[in-house]
Parts: C-alpha cells; sequence; structure tokens
C-alpha cells in the first residue's frame, strides 16, 4: 500500500468538527425548497456548554497548574497518585482488579488510548476482527497498520431486548481465520446497544479458546438507561494478559475538552503502549491529569440527574423518529447516540446529508462512516439542548418529506 493509498482510507471531511469543509457542490439542481429556520444543532458531537463538565473540574485543573513542573512533567503512563486514585475506583466499577503501576496509562483522550492500544498489538498482515457497525476509528486504524479486517455483523435492529445483536457465530469464524484481536465498543457507537451478559461471556470464552486479545472501548458504560444492565468485560476475564479496556470522563462527564483517556489490563500491552506514547505525545495532558482527581467522585445526585436528562431527549427523540413514515430507530439503552434508519429518498444518503446540514442546519454522521452496510442510516449524538435537538429532528423529518421517493 502505498503512503497515498494509507492516507487516502483516513479521510475525515465526515469527523466531528470537520463538516466546516463540505460545500454544496455537486448538489446543484438536487438542492429544492427553502432552508428551515430554527437554531442549529451538530448532532456529530454533545453539546458541553448544554451539558457542562463535571463540577469541580476546572479548579482540580487550576490546582494542577499551581503544583508546576510536577504536574507537567509525570512519567510517560501518567502520575502515579492520580493512577491509583482512578485504579480505586475503577475496580469498584468494573469489579476486577487494576494494576495501577504496570497495568494502567493515562492517554491524551480515548481516542490516544485507542491508538496505544491498537498499535502496540496489530501489526502488517494481522488479521483482526471488528464489528460492524461500530466507532469509524476502529476500522481506520486497522487500515492503517496494514492489517486486514474480519468484519462480524451485529444486528441491532433485529436483536432482542436487551442484546446487542452480535453474531457470535461470525465472531468464532473470524478467529478461526486467524484473528488474534477482537476491538469494539460497548455500548456500541453508533446504536447504542448494550451487549448481554450471556454475549460478554461467550466473548471471554471464545478469547480463551482462541488465544485472542481483546479491546473494548467502554467509554459510555456510565451512562445506562432504566432497566440496562451492564456486564464488564474484565469481571468475565479475571486476570487475562490479553485484556484492554479503554475509559475516560470525556462524554458522560463532558471533560472532553481536557483530552484525557484511561486505559488498563494487560501489563505487557500497557508497556507497549506506554514506549509508543513516549514517542507520539509523551504523556496525557499534564494539568489535566489533574482533573481525574475528580472522576467518579462527582457530587451525590449528579450523575443520576444527568442520566435522567439524557434519557428525557432520548425518549423524545425516538418518538420523532418513529413518526417518521418508512423510518426506524431502536432506542439505546446506554450512551447518547441515536443511529435511525431514514426511508428511501429521491436524492443520496450521502446528499441528504449535506441538504440536512445546507438547509436545515443540522448535523449529522452518515452511517457509512460506521459500516458500508449502513448508507442509508445516520448518527445523532443527542447530548444536546434538550429543545433544540426536538426542533431539529422535526426539520430533519420535514426534509425526509421533501425528498421522500
Amino acid at each position: 500500500m502505498s503512503i497515498q493509498d494509507k492516507f487516502a482510507r483516513l479521510a475525515n471531511d465526515n469527523a466531528p468538527g470537520q463538516e466546516v469543509r463540505q460545500t454544496d457542490e455537486g448538489l446543484a439542481g438536487v438542492l429544492r425548497g427553502d432552508r428551515l429556520d430554527g437554531r442549529p444543532v451538530d448532532f456529530s458531537h454533545g453539546d458541553v456548554d448544554a451539558h457542562p463538565p463535571s463540577p469541580g473540574s476546572f479548579d482540580l485543573f487550576a490546582a494542577g497548574v499551581a503544583l508546576g513542573g510536577a504536574q507537567a512533567y509525570t512519567e510517560y503512563r501518567g502520575d502515579m497518585g492520580i493512577r491509583e486514585a482512578a485504579a480505586a475506583r475503577l475496580v469498584a466499577f468494573t469489579g476486577a482488579p487494576v494494576d495501577a503501576r504496570d497495568g494502567l496509562i493515562l492517554t491524551p483522550g480515548t481516542q490516544g488510548a485507542l491508538f496505544l492500544a491498537v498499535a502496540a498489538t496489530v501489526t502488517r498482515g494481522d488479521k483482526v476482527a471488528i464489528v460492524q457497525p461500530d466507532y469509524f476509528a476502529n476500522r481506520k486504524l486497522v487500515e492503517f497498520l496494514e492489517a486486514e479486517m474480519l468484519p462480524v455483523q451485529m444486528h441491532h435492529a433485529s436483536a432482542a431486548p436487551g442484546e446487542a445483536g452480535l453474531d457470535l457465530a461470525g465472531l468464532e469464524a473470524a478467529f478461526r481465520a486467524g484473528a488474534r484481536t477482537f476491538l469494539f465498543s460497548n455500548p456500541n457507537n453508533p446504536a447504542g446497544t448494550v451487549y448481554s451478559p450471556a454475549e460478554i461471556a461467550r466473548i471471554a470464552a471464545l478469547a480463551a479458546e482462541y488465544g485472542a486479545t481483546v479491546i473494548v472501548d467502554q467509554l459510555y458504560s456510565r451512562l445506562l438507561y432504566s432497566g440496562c444492565a451492564y456486564t464488564h468485560l474484565r469481571a468475565a476475564m479475571p486476570g487475562s494478559d490479553n485484556l484492554v479496556t479503554i475509559l475516560g470522563p470525556s462524554k458522560t462527564e463532558s471533560l472532553s475538552g481536557y483530552r484525557l483517556g484511561v486505559a488498563f489490563g494487560a501489563p505487557q500491552i500497557v508497556s507497549r503502549m506506554e514506549k509508543l506514547q513516549a514517542i507520539v505525545s509523551l504523556r496525557a495532558p499534564g494539568y489535566s491529569q489533574a482533573v481525574l482527581r475528580g472522576w467518579f467522585a462527582e457530587p451525590e445526585g449528579w450523575m443520576a440527574e444527568r442520566i435522567a436528562r439524557h434519557q428525557a431527549i432520548r425518549d423524545d427523540l425516538v418518538a420523532r423518529f418513529a413518526a417518521i413514515p418508512g423510518c426506524s430507530v431502536r432506542a439505546p439503552e446506554a450512551g447518547s447516540y441515536l443511529f435511525p434508519r431514514l426511508p428511501a429518498l429521491t436524492i443520496t444518503p450521502a446528499q441528504f446529508v449535506r441538504a440536512l446540514r445546507l438547509q436545515a442546519g443540522v448535523t449529522v454522521t452518515p452511517g457509512t462512516e460506521f459500516s458500508p452496510h449502513c448508507a442509508d442510516s445516520i448518527r445523532l449524538n443527542f447530548s444536546q439542548d434538550h429543545a433544540a435537538a426536538v426542533a431539529a429532528v422535526e426539520r430533519l423529518a420535514a426534509l425526509v418529506e421533501r425528498y421522500r421517493r
């Protein structure tokens, strides 16, 4: 693969914050009708103004700044005291031991953790099992590292309640075909489904049977809606030398601006991650690391209120999508993503996404970012102002009618 091909596969025009690069080029003769007025809403990422960071975060950051060099220049895997505090809380959260010294690393965001974990595990020619649909960076990282991707389908729309719908036979087939790494998110991004205890147990059993490394992104595992049970893969793979879990405060806690992630698990993989981090970014932002002192230690009732607010937005948006003839959507069990499937339109899904932004002031992420099979789906991050999100989906519904086949 040429260097040009490698970077061509990393196209990021549809990534959060990048949609401003898009124009109406190529849409002449396609767009019709007046612009639908309303407050612009960017569903490609959450609104930290509508849902501010967890209380005291800036004070902790300022205290880190006040420490000066001692906080600015931590060891590459992060300040030991902060790692110990995080490890203790993660033990309580996941129900499995966490080794603060050798089995945990602080990273520049969970995106940084994902890159380090995959690059520390996968090399050219390796076979990697990934879920479709799933987080778009999973595919891009595997392709960039010139590994072979073995897709495993997740039938989220038709799965039984309480199940993510992963094709477990397909996962075993991928392992039989030589996959030695399995990469997935739980809760799933973009569908918001949560893997059942039986699905997690089977993933753990297959990984053990085939000696595979598993990298699981659990970024939204704190934002669980009523009635949802969550099983941590760590608890199903106690003492595993082939598991890395990724967590962080960027989404549920609205701390994305501080660029903080945490990866923990197999010490030999964490060691490789640290060596790679040393030549990529040295460390997670030193002063920002101090913000993790407040992670999992928010004021009593704060998390419950945050979940309740998001659940209310979720319910209203699901109801509005369900009212669009020909549209289907599954209510997410966790996280802040909706992944509705749109009805047949007279324009392509890619054109609709652009028309939606230009005509209605609504930005969404096309489903093809998450799987080639999801061209007629779109992803919305509904961590937004409640009223503005509802009004935006109403404009989206109007645009569907404008272009309905």
